[in-house]
């Protein structure tokens, strides 16, 4: 996993003072064992980057059961590495708390992977998280409060979530070079009091004028702006369009690049107004083989040049038996204007 140096900021925001952090990675990866250990990302151009975008992670349930079979955490992440190691920024969803405490929610589709699971997300090179989505309660405050702590830990920001609504909002600025990438996410699946301004922990969601806010203030101390969110109906291969408006809205508030989970199968992807949007990216590691859609979800590389999207490769992900995701074929990503 590359090494990061952290440094926090405080800017003053409409509803009072907003953290926020820059994460500046190396270019060094450092991996014990599998496919891709020990490989290093190349020395692009400062103002070149290449970013890495999955899907949902789910390391609890079936995928937890075989981990602790398998007696290693990296199990599932062993023919991927190379490829999220290559990258400047990984980003990914995720989907299960990380802890050993708290109490189920009383939903049949409750979460919790072991703390060691984030051994694979490390080893993997995974560097920023989005952990707004209606799962990261599954097992209450202590379950996310840890979670919280394990991915900062580990060098991992978790984007989306916080101690506090202001935490939660926050942008999380990556510097690569000279290009400094702010991340934002936002759900408004999970549990509705977690959203609320006076909420201690918080899960952000979102409104037009939060939205059009909080991109305005990323803006202003990056260059690039994604943002993720946990939205859409599950498994319908088609976005709707609340959606299609969302996006564009955030598009047109300076949002570089918007990326959708929660579908658990691959919607379309659009160039919108100079921005690029992937309405879904599926499952990246899920238990979910009962449909060949469900089976496979999809991965971007997207190459940043002086900021802004220069190019899109789109591959494609199946999963063994096992759940374990390997790469089909890269192509060029076909996008709707």
């Amino acid at each position: 996993m590359r090494t990061a140096v952290l440094t926090l900021f405080l800017v003053a925001a409409a509803f009072g003072v907003v953290a926020f952090v820059v994460l500046q990675p190396s270019f060094s990866f450092q991996a014990g064992g599998g496919q891709g250990a020990g490989d290093t990302a190349k020395r692009r151009a400062p103002s070149v980057v290449l970013m890495l975008f999955a899907g949902d992670i789910m390391l609890s349930r079936k995928i937890g059961g075989i981990m602790k079979e398998k007696g290693d955490y990296r199990f599932h992440f062993l023919k991927i590495a190379s490829t999220t190691l290559r990258a400047d920024i990984s980003f990914a969803n995720l989907e299960s708390p990380l802890s050993s405490r708290g109490t189920k929610s009383g939903s049949a589709y409750s979460f919790r992977a072991e703390p060691m699971a984030v051994e694979g997300l490390t080893f993997a090179g995974f560097d920023v998280l989005s952990v707004a989505n209606n799962h990261l309660f599954d097992y209450g405050e202590k379950a996310l409060r840890d979670t919280l702590s394990i991915l900062s830990e580990n060098d991992i920001a978790a984007i989306g979530a916080g101690e506090t609504f202001q935490d939660a909002h926050a942008p999380r600025v990556m510097k690569v070079g000279r290009t400094r990438i702010a991340f934002l996410a936002y759900s408004n699946l999970s549990v509705p009091f977690l959203g609320r301004a006076s909420s201690s922990p918080a899960i952000a969601s979102f409104d037009d004028e939060i939205l059009r806010g909080d991109i305005a203030r990323a803006r202003e101390i990056a260059d690039t702006v994604v943002v993720s969110l946990h939205w859409g109906e599950e498994y319908e291969t088609k976005h709707n369009a609340g959606q299609t408006r969302v996006a564009r809205l955030l598009v047109d508030a300076g949002a570089n690049i918007v990326i959708g989970h929660h579908p658990h199968v691959v919607q379309e992807i659009e160039r919108y107004n100079g921005g690029l949007i992937a309405y879904s990216l599926g499952n990246f590691i899920f238990d979910q083989n009962f449909s060949e859609e469900t089976g496979k979800g999809l991965v971007l590389l997207v190459t940043l040049s002086e900021g802004r999207v220069a190019d899109v490769t789109a591959q494609e992900v199946m999963f063994t038996r096992d759940y374990q995701p390997y790469f089909m074929e890269a192509k060029k990503a076909e996008t709707a204007e």
